[in-house]
């Protein structure tokens, strides 16, 4: 560097020492490395990246700079030295051990159809990456919002009719049946009049997680509104099927509830729609295991009653 100056013209001298001062206080990572590797310079905020003073970067190779992670930008390296400019993302660790994210340019330097060296230009990009990671994160919670209850977590109608249609249309190909089930907690505002909402909302909570769990993994369990839920099985064989699922549900809802200091214990009315018989749509089918679940309601609670109410109502055990 110190000979190049010197082989500047007088009257460029000072141009160089003001670019060259320019560059030295660049918020941008800017150096230059000969074809040996070796670095030439290496601006103020090149060094303060590494950590390093001009004494450990200037002179030395960019193997004994990187250390550890020289490997991963070897190839690079060798691409800039072969002529081809190079552009890549790298993961950096900082002085303190922290990673950090860096856009790295590497420009050939070509004297004479020869590589004279290369010219280095990082940018830190962390911030970036870290609003790009905090507005996935945004997207995914609005996604999440969008198609799920806010207060336990299950799909939402939205995300249940899409689910329902799916599943109406597979069955429809395969000649299989759909049950849709609906589940109303017996007494629900009981509970919120005796022991607040407060209670009642860790009680849908805790009823939301026990059916989820209980249920298979193709199985959809919504809450379509207060204390009313709906229960999405496809692919069932036969009415019988569809009732099993509903003892199973009602015995699971039987089970006591620990709330804190309150012993909850609930039960639950059911009314079991099928496709094709009970309705061909998901809102001919809503309406069917609704007007079920009235007739359950009618018949005494604690039980449940198939679309359209004219079977014999099943009670849990």
């Amino acid at each position: 560097m110190k000979r190049f100056v010197h082989e500047l013209r007088p009257e460029d001298r000072d141009q160089f020492g003001i670019a060259l001062f320019l560059l030295d206080h660049l918020d941008a990572m800017v150096a230059y490395w000969d074809a040996n590797e070796v670095c030439i310079f290496a601006n103020n905020a090149y060094r303060r990246w590494f950590g390093k003073t001009k004494d450990e970067v200037v002179g030395h190779t960019l193997r004994e700079l990187l250390g550890p992670i020289y490997p991963l930008n070897a190839p690079y390296i060798k691409a800039a030295l072969e002529g081809r400019k190079q552009v890549f993302e790298r993961e950096i660790p900082s002085p303190t051990g922290a990673v950090r994210q860096s856009l790295a340019t590497y420009t050939p330097h070509i004297i004479d159809g020869n590589v004279a060296g290369f010219f280095v230009h990082v940018a830190d990009v962390s911030p970036l990456k870290e609003l790009e990671r905090q507005l996935k994160a945004a997207k995914e919670k609005a996604e999440e919002l969008a198609t799920h209850d806010f207060l336990t977590g299950l799909p939402n109608r939205v995300l249940l009719f899409d689910r329902i249609s799916q599943a109406l249309a597979l069955a429809k190909r395969r000649q299989r049946m759909v049950a849709l089930l609906s589940l109303d907690i017996d007494d629900f505002k009981k509970v919120n009049d005796t022991h607040g909402h407060g209670i009642g909302d860790r009680l849908l909570i805790e009823f939301s997680t026990r059916m989820k769990n209980s249920l298979r993994d193709s199985d959809t369990l919504t809450r379509f509104g207060g204390d009313e839920f709906l229960l999405l099985a496809p692919d069932v064989d036969s009415a019988t099927q569809a009732e099993a699922i509903a003892d199973h549900v009602l015995v699971r809802a039987s089970e006591p509830f620990q709330l804190g200091e309150f012993t909850l214990t609930t039960s639950l009315s059911v009314g079991i729609a099928l496709y094709p018989q009970d309705g061909t749509t998901v809102e001919a089918l809503i309406a069917s295991s609704d007007r079920a679940l009235y007739a359950a309601k009618g018949l005494g609670k604690n039980r449940f009653a198939c679309a359209p109410g004219l079977h014999s109502p099943g009670f849990a055990p």
